[in-house]
C-alpha cells in the first residue's frame, strides 16, 4: 500500500490536533506527518502515533525547502493564511484541503462532504474546501432525502457550541460559568435586582459578544447587509452548491449557547411529494455515517433522542425526532446533532483525503 507524507498547517489548534488524531485513528496510509504551525509555535512538539514532530514555522521559504517531500496537506489556519499559503502548495503539486472559508464559494473549487459528493474531486482540482461545520452535518442528512423527493425548502435553526470559536472560546466559557457560580454560592436566592447574579464580571480577552455562561448569543460571525449573519448564508450558499441545486429555498438562524462541544440543529423540510416519518427513518437509517435515534416514549426514561453529549467524540452524525411539520403540506421536522470539531472539521477532511485515494487521484 502506498504511503503518503501529510502536511497539517495550523497543527497546534484545536481543529488541527483532532485532524492529526483522525489521521492515526483512521489509520490513514502515512509515511511522514509535516506539522506546520505559525511562528508563535516555534519550538512547540506534536505526537503522532507515538512520535514526537517538531512545528515547523509556516514561511514561503520552508513550504519551498519540505515541498518536493509532501504529498498531501491538511489547513485549518484561518481564510488570510489559506489564501497565502495554499496557491503556494498547490503550485508544488501538492493537495490542499482547506478547512477556512477562503475558496468555499470559488466556482472552480470542489466543496466536498463525501458521503454527497466525492465525485466532484478530480485530479486537476489541487484546492479543495472543507465546508462549514454546520452546513456539513445538515447536508448528511438531508442529501438523501433531496435524492428521494427533491427538497423544495429548508428552513434551520442551529445551537453552535463554543468550540467552533476555537480553544479561547471554550476558556471564556469556563471562566464565566466560574464566576456566576462563585456568585451563586454567596447568595440566598438565585435572582435579586440589586446583585444580578446570572452577570458575570468582564473577563479579559472576550471572544464574543455577549456574555456565553448561561446565555444564548444570536450571532455568529458579522452582520451582512441583508442581516443575517455571515454564518447564516454559509449555509445558505454551501448547501445549494454541495447539493448542486440553486432552487432550494433556505434561510437560516444561528445561535451560539453554552455547550464546550457538537453543534445542534432543528431543521424543517417542505418535499415534492410526500415523505412520511417512518419513510424518512428508513431512508436515513440506510445514509452512510447517519445514525437515527427517535424511540419517543411516555416514560422519560425510555425517551431516545441525540444530544450534544451524545455526540462529542463521535464519527457519525445523528438525526431523531423526526415528525411531520405541522404547518404545511409535505413537510419534516427533524433534529440534527454532531461534532462540530470531527464532522463539521477534522473527520470531513480526512474522509476527503480518504476518497481522493479510493477515486485514485494521489
Amino acid at each position: 500500500m502506498k504511503k503518503y507524507n501529510v502536511a497539517v498547517v495550523g497543527a497546534t489548534g484545536a481543529v488541527g490536533q483532532e485532524m492529526l488524531r483522525m489521521l492515526e485513528k483512521r489509520n490513514f496510509s502515512i509515511e511522514k506527518i509535516y506539522p506546520f504551525a505559525s511562528s508563535r509555535s516555534k519550538g512547540k512538539n506534536v505526537i503522532f502515533c507515538g512520535k514526537e514532530y517538531g512545528i515547523i514555522e509556516l514561511t514561503k521559504e520552508n513550504v519551498e525547502r519540505f515541498s518536493k517531500e509532501i504529498h498531501l496537506s491538511l489547513f485549518s489556519a484561518g481564510a488570510s493564511v489559506a489564501k497565502e499559503f495554499a496557491p503556494l502548495f498547490a503550485q508544488k503539486n501538492i493537495f490542499v484541503v482547506d478547512n477556512s472559508s477562503a475558496f468555499r464559494m470559488e466556482e472552480s473549487v470542489p466543496l466536498i462532504v463525501p458521503e454527497v459528493n466525492e465525485y466532484m474531486l478530480s485530479t486537476d482540482k489541487k484546492i479543495i474546501a472543507n465546508p462549514n461545520c454546520s452546513t456539513i452535518q445538515m447536508v448528511i442528512v438531508l442529501n438523501p432525502i433531496h435524492k428521494f423527493a427533491k427538497i423544495k425548502r429548508i428552513l434551520v435553526s442551529t445551537y453552535q457550541s463554543v468550540s467552533g470559536a476555537g480553544g479561547k472560546a471554550m476558556i471564556e466559557l469556563k471562566k464565566e460559568t466560574e464566576l456566576v457560580l462563585n456568585q451563586l454560592q454567596k447568595l440566598e436566592n438565585l435572582i435579586t435586582d440589586d446583585n444580578k447574579p446570572f452577570v458575570a464580571q468582564k473577563i479579559d480577552g472576550k471572544t464574543f459578544q455577549r456574555q456565553i455562561a448561561f446565555n444564548l448569543i444570536p450571532q455568529i460571525d458579522i452582520f451582512l447587509d441583508n442581516m443575517y449573519t455571515k454564518e447564516e448564508m454559509k449555509m445558505v450558499n454551501e448547501t445549494r452548491k454541495i447539493m448542486a441545486d440553486n432552487e432550494i429555498k433556505i434561510s437560516a438562524q444561528c445561535v451560539r449557547v453554552p455547550v464546550f462541544r457538537s453543534h445542534s440543529e432543528t431543521v424543517w423540510i417542505e418535499t415534492e411529494k410526500k415523505v412520511s416519518p417512518d419513510k424518512a427513518k428508513e431512508i436515513l437509517s440506510n445514509a452512510e455515517n447517519v445514525k437515527v435515534i427517535d424511540n419517543p416514549s411516555s416514560e422519560f426514561a425510555e425517551l431516545r433522542y441525540p444530544t450534544p453529549i451524545d455526540s462529542a467524540n463521535q464519527q457519525v452524525t445523528y438525526v431523531g425526532r423526526i415528525r411531520e411539520d405541522l404547518s404545511y403540506e409535505n413537510g419534516l421536522v427533524m433534529w440534527i446533532v454532531s461534532d462540530n470539531l470531527l464532522k463539521g472539521a477534522a473527520l470531513n477532511a480526512v474522509q476527503i483525503l480518504e476518497s481522493m485515494v479510493k477515486k485514485g487521484i494521489v
